[in-house]
């Protein structure tokens, strides 16, 4: 409880968001608190709990624009992703090719194990996912010349 609670006050010391500490040891975040960062290619992101680079839980949240994806990478952690708003599109391999993924209608959820070659993002509209893991969590990129986000397309 102490680290969750540490972990807590760290986000909030550092900007990413402004959370409600309720009686009883109940956190509340709402949307309008959230405070978006912005990322490469247009990507946007936020810390809601947690520290992906410490050890413990956390949740973030990204939003990808219209057709941006992410280059194939893995985790070498477990991941779990839900689709806040949009369509989202996973690929499963290494190829970068937008024709092979599975798509997530909001609401959905996906499993991504740890070790596993994925990429993901938008092919046609906004998409804001939640991820949440244990951290510390590292990710390599398969293709590092070609950078982390862009249009997808057929690299293998």
């Amino acid at each position: 409880m102490k680290a969750l609670l540490l972990g807590l006050l760290t986000l909030i010391l550092s900007g990413n968001l402004f959370a409600e500490n309720l009686p009883g040891g109940f956190i509340a975040v709402k949307e309008e608190q959230i405070i978006w960062k912005d990322g490469e290619n247009g990507i946007k992101n936020v810390v809601l709990f947690g520290d992906p680079s410490k050890p413990g839980m956390y949740i973030i949240r990204n939003i990808f624009p219209a057709g941006v994806m992410s280059t194939p990478h893995s985790h070498d952690q477990d991941r779990w992703v839900t689709v806040i708003k949009g369509t989202w599109y996973s690929g499963t391999d290494a190829s970068w090719d937008p024709d092979t993924t599975i798509m997530m209608p909001q609401g959905g959820m996906m499993f991504h194990p740890a070790n596993t070659v994925h990429f993901d993002g938008s092919l046609k509209e906004p998409v804001e996912v939640q991820i949440m893991g244990m951290g510390p969590v590292k990710t390599t990129y398969i293709y590092q010349s070609v950078g982390k986000y862009g249009n997808a397309h057929k690299l293998n």
